[in-house]
Formats: structure tokens, C-alpha cells, sequence
């Protein structure tokens, strides 16, 4: 007897609230990892998700207004199974002034990275704008 990857349910979506606090991020990691372990999604793109969901959660904490929310889903992209995620937002926060004087070299920057993550982990990565709400999100293949 083999032991089969686990059958993905039937209802193949969850939602979840983010609360707007730092802390949220590990906590929506560990309960997004419990998901994805939970429909039989491979270990290598679950810590791929990992990361994509801290990138758009702390840009959602750091960035925007609240509420967010955070959507996953397994929808077929082709012949292929697929992993989406998508963090809607209430919109970009008003821009605080900077407090150092000038800007960073890239070097020293600590953030403003995300957007590249995200790309470079993902098949496809957008945003859409809406009236009083903004979702970015990122489909990654899933192997076989």
C-alpha cells in the first residue's frame, strides 16, 4: 500500500481576517501553513506561499488602511493545480513624511523589496484597485 497525497476538499477556499499589527503576520503564516498542509499542497510551494503571504500581509500592516483580509484558493490554471493568494485592503494609508534626510542607497534599505519576492516566486502577481479597497495577489504552480 502507497501512501496518495491528500485528496484537496471539495470547498477549495479559505478566508481570513488579518488584524492590523505586526504580530498578525506570524499569525496568519502559521494558520496558512496548517491549510496548505491540510489540502495537500507540496512543501516547496507552501514555503514559497509563506513567504508571498508575509510580503503582502506586512505591506498591508505597514501601507494601508485596515481592514484586510486574506483569500486562498486552488483553482485549475490550465492542466495545472495552482495556489492563489490575495490580500484586499481599504486602500493605501496617507504617506507620513520621511525622517531621515535624503534617500538610502538600495544597499541599506531595509524594505521595498516585496514587490520582488513576490514576482519571483509567483506565475502571475498583480493588483487590482477598487473604490475603497485595493487586492494584490499571486498565483503559484503547484507540481504534480
Amino acid at each position: 500500500m502507497t501512501d496518495a497525497p491528500p485528496e484537496p476538499p471539495s470547498r477549495v477556499e479559505d478566508v481570513c481576517a488579518l488584524a492590523h499589527l505586526p504580530e498578525a503576520v506570524s499569525a496568519v503564516r502559521r494558520r496558512t501553513r496548517a491549510i496548505l498542509a491540510r489540502w495537500g499542497v507540496p512543501t516547496p510551494t507552501a514555503d514559497d506561499a509563506l513567504l508571498v503571504i508575509s510580503e503582502l500581509a506586512t505591506n498591508a500592516i505597514v501601507h494601508a488602511l485596515p481592514p484586510a483580509v486574506l483569500r486562498l484558493s486552488l483553482p485549475e490554471v490550465g492542466s495545472r493545480r495552482a495556489l492563489r493568494i490575495e490580500l484586499t485592503d481599504a486602500g493605501p494609508a496617507p504617506r507620513r513624511r520621511p525622517t531621515h534626510d535624503g534617500p538610502q542607497p538600495a544597499e541599506h534599505r531595509e524594505n521595498g523589496r516585496g514587490t520582488d519576492i513576490v514576482a519571483a516566486l509567483s506565475a502571475r502577481h498583480g493588483i487590482s484597485r477598487h473604490p475603497e479597497r485595493t487586492t494584490r495577489w499571486a498565483v503559484l504552480h503547484m507540481g504534480a
